[in-house]
């Protein structure tokens, strides 16, 4: 058995796209999943299942997602390996305030050669780090007045999923239990 969080993204944000934590981990278990716990009202999704490639999973559920509630949200999924090196990759040393940290997650790791010029970057107090299997944003002023925030999501566009450092934290703490 492989451990997998499915990190949704733009749900139960406002009035749109809307889905009960209770909903979320019935669909998981529908499509074949065991032990499904979920953190938060934000769309994480820790569970077990046969090994997979993590692509594969996130498209099963991204289908189920759209066929229970009617709506696409993208989902990444990662396996605890993987979650382990987004920890361990973590360098922004100086970002000592969890909530301002944020985690960009993709599905292909590729995708963040895009984004490894902005690293290179002077943000002022902010800034951006890229590991294999994520990228970091450091906004000490919050992330709705984050310029270096913005290029990076503007740079990924609707293929990445973000999680404050608390919130990634809790997901490895689910995973490891």
């Amino acid at each position: 058995m492989t451990t997998f969080v499915a990190l949704l993204r733009g749900i139960n944000v406002g009035k749109a796209k809307r889905i009960a934590m209770a909903d979320l981990r019935s669909l998981v278990e529908e499509a074949g999943f065991t032990r499904v716990r979920t953190l938060l009202n934000s769309g994480n999704v820790v569970f077990a299942g046969a090994s997979a490639a993590p692509e594969k999973v996130a498209a099963r559920l991204e289908k189920a997602i759209e066929a229970r509630v009617g709506f696409f949200s993208h989902v990444v999924v990662l396996d605890a390996t993987a979650i382990d090196t987004v920890v361990m990759e973590h360098t922004l040393t100086h970002a000592d305030n969890p909530s301002r940290l944020l985690v960009a997650f993709v599905q292909d790791p590729a995708t963040l050669e895009t984004v490894r010029p902005l690293a290179a970057r002077d943000w002022n107090a902010e800034a951006i780090a890229v590991g294999t299997r994520a990228a970091y944003v450091w906004s000490p002023a919050g992330v709705l007045d984050s310029v270096a925030f913005e290029a990076l999501a503007r740079a990924l566009g609707t293929q990445v999923t973000t999680r404050n450092w608390a919130t990634v934290q809790k997901i490895r703490a689910m995973m490891q239990a």
